[in-house]
């Protein structure tokens, strides 16, 4: 009854609804992605490959550090809470465009979870195969001496391999995995490949993290297999609370429609029922719709290694973002706000300004809490 359309980046889920979409659609399917100028974040030429391989009606736009910027003073007011999951911007962006074009759109979130698409998922299984029987003691003395590797040195090497295989950000991968070395068990290592702060309560003044979900041992009980507990561990929580969050109060900040057909419930309780090889296979995550989707686009245009739906933030807050950032994150105004500890949270600025270390999400949380707390609707635009 109304014009509809795909919000598609190339990757496998959103491809794999437009393609769907355009199998069952007697008219082109308009399709909408956005890209950035810096190119180890720009998908658009994948989508605009998919999109021209199923012949949609393809709209791009391109998100530039202004726009962005012209975006955050409405964040809080858009969200209604700190919510610090960056990718928010290129969604509103990305709403915005589409709701002048069309009043529906579907998007592929909900896929990871479903079918098994995270890195994490993977990471979390070798690392701990490769460390995991090692003693405490040992696995602690191997982060000690990854720590000491220079992050900014690895992230030169990681950007010096040529190819779309290059590792992005490889020393702050490495940092990430000196810091998990630690861990206890595999559910721990889970709970730092999700985290952006390992200890709030450093960074929270009267912070103490409490025990949810991520704690409970009857889902150890009830979910042995660790991939399918990680799984079930998102659906309850990254999903609902950040995923689904974002996007709907992206779309609806612009009155746009988004509908979400990968975690309609009978997609959902069939996924749950596969054997997890028709999931992940030979180092490959979400196989079966992998599967699906090769029926309509060629693999050529697909298999490539998952960026995820990031922004240059790093690159921004050390630019354009920048003074915006030091006049939330200044040392008096943290100290009289009484929020947050002001040495960690400086130290993790001047780290990420210094190039040494990538902590842009990690301040990003902080950044949208500052913002939320100093958001004034009485003299909003």
């Amino acid at each position: 009854d109304v014009p509809w359309g795909a919000l598609l980046s190339g990757v496998v889920y959103s491809s794999s609804v437009t393609a769907l979409m355009h199998v069952h659609s007697t008219q082109p399917v308009r399709t909408f992605a956005f890209g950035f100028q810096e190119q180890s974040y720009d998908e658009s030429a994948h989508a605009a490959a998919v999109a021209a391989h199923l012949g949609t009606d393809h709209t791009e736009l391109f998100v530039t550090p202004a726009e962005a910027r012209d975006l955050i003073p409405q964040l809080p007011s858009w969200y209604d809470e700190p919510f610090a999951d960056s990718s928010q911007l290129p969604t509103l962006a990305l709403s915005q465009l589409t709701r002048r074009h069309v009043t529906v759109a579907l998007s592929g979130d909900g896929g990871d979870e479903v079918f098994a698409g995270y890195n994490r998922y993977l990471w979390a299984e070798r690392l701990w195969g490769m460390f995991g029987h090692l003693p405490h003691q040992g696995r602690r003395a191997l982060g000690t001496m990854a720590h000491l590797l220079p992050p900014g040195t690895l992230n030169k090497i990681g950007s010096a391999i040529p190819g779309c295989w290059a590792p992005r950000q490889l020393g702050d991968k490495v940092q990430k995995i000196a810091g998990i070395l630690d861990a206890p068990d595999i559910d721990a290592v889970y709970r730092q490949l999700i985290s952006q702060w390992p200890d709030p309560g450093a960074v929270v003044i009267g912070g103490d993290e409490p025990r949810g979900i991520l704690w409970d041992e009857t889902v150890k009980r009830d979910r042995p297999d660790t991939m399918g507990r990680m799984q079930l561990l998102d659906m309850a929580t990254y999903l609902p609370d950040d995923i689904l969050t974002k996007v709907d109060r992206a779309s609806m900040a612009f009155a746009l429609e988004a509908r979400v057909p990968l975690i309609d419930h009978r997609v959902v309780e069939f996924a749950w029922t596969l054997p997890r090889n028709f999931l992940v296979r030979d180092g490959r995550s979400k196989c079966i719709l992998r599967d699906v989707l090769y029926k309509h686009v060629p693999a050529g245009l697909i298999d490539r290694p998952k960026m995820g739906f990031g922004i240059p933030l790093d690159s921004w807050l050390r630019g354009p973002l920048r003074d915006w950032a030091e006049d939330l994150l200044d040392q008096n105004r943290l100290q009289r706000e009484g929020y947050f500890h002001p040495t960690p949270v400086r130290t993790a600025l001047q780290q990420h300004l210094s190039g040494a270390r990538n902590m842009s999400y990690s301040l990003w949380a902080v950044l949208m809490f500052q913002a939320w707390l100093a958001y004034d609707p009485e003299g909003a635009p």
